[in-house]
């Protein structure tokens, strides 16, 4: 059997914001092309996780973060162009941020900004992005119109949209249905099913049902500590290592 090719290598990391400590010493390797599930109660440390592999410490000074985080071959911290990372790590948040511009502009932007003028590459990646997204057939005729204008469902997947107009090679996705419909969600999850083929996927999510519907492998996050991580049938269905997750699982807290 070929070993999976590993896309992020975390070793020991350790996240504070001031004196008190979020993420405590934390080791994993996430696989090229699949779904990596994150699961834990309300501050677990999961979205400061996430925050880290972005880089997003550079816009909180009280936020601090050493160990290793290897992405692509390289210690994020040696990456002196922390935008060129970002354009290789996407990020879709809880709640969907539509910048105040038009459908169109809105994933036209990050193409725009690497150098794209040609109006037909641009036609040609908004088209795409949003198809990824299953959002082109709903919008594909209100291209101009404001995207703060599209439901609630419709800004969540034009903010998919966008991420993936920066063409990443991990996509990383914290509570994306937070303020989604379940039908709507339904849709980004075949969604997903079928991004994995082209970009590794990182989802946090609170819904544990969630994450054994899409995630190869899932991790179990307590206090800022991985309790463990697994194939994610196992640590639903199988023999655990440690208590607390079946605990999680089966809904005794949390």
């Amino acid at each position: 059997m070929v070993a999976p090719t590993v896309k992020l290598a975390v070793r020991d990391l350790r996240i504070a914001y001031g004196e008190e400590e979020a993420v405590s010493g934390i080791s994993l390797d996430v696989h090229a092309n699949e779904i990596f599930g994150i699961i834990g109660p309300a501050g677990s440390g999961k979205t400061s996780f996430l925050r880290a592999l972005n880089r997003m410490e550079m816009f909180n000074d009280d936020m601090h973060v050493s160990g290793e985080i290897v992405f692509g071959g390289r210690d994020i911290s040696d990456i002196r162009n922390v935008y060129a990372l970002r354009q290789k790590i996407g990020v879709v948040f809880p709640l969907p941020v539509g910048l105040p511009m038009s459908v169109y502009d809105n994933v036209a932007l990050s193409p725009r900004l690497r150098g794209v003028k040609n109006k037909a590459a641009l036609d040609e990646i908004v088209e795409r992005c949003l198809t990824r997204a299953a959002l082109w057939d709903e919008v594909k005729d209100r291209l101009k119109a404001l995207g703060s204008l599209l439901s609630g469902g419709q800004q969540q997947r034009l903010t998919i949209a966008r991420a993936l107009s920066q063409d990443p090679e991990l996509l990383l996705l914290d509570e994306f249905s937070i303020a989604v419909d379940p039908v709507t969600t339904m849709r980004i999850e075949d969604v997903l099913r079928e991004l994995k083929e082209e970009v590794t996927i990182i989802l946090v999510t609170n819904l544990v049902q969630q994450a054994r519907r899409l995630a190869d492998r899932t991790a179990f996050f307590l206090s800022g500590e991985l309790v463990e991580v697994a194939e994610t049938e196992v640590l639903f269905t199988g023999e655990v290592k440690d208590q607390r997750t079946r605990d999680y699982v089966e809904g005794r807290f949390g």
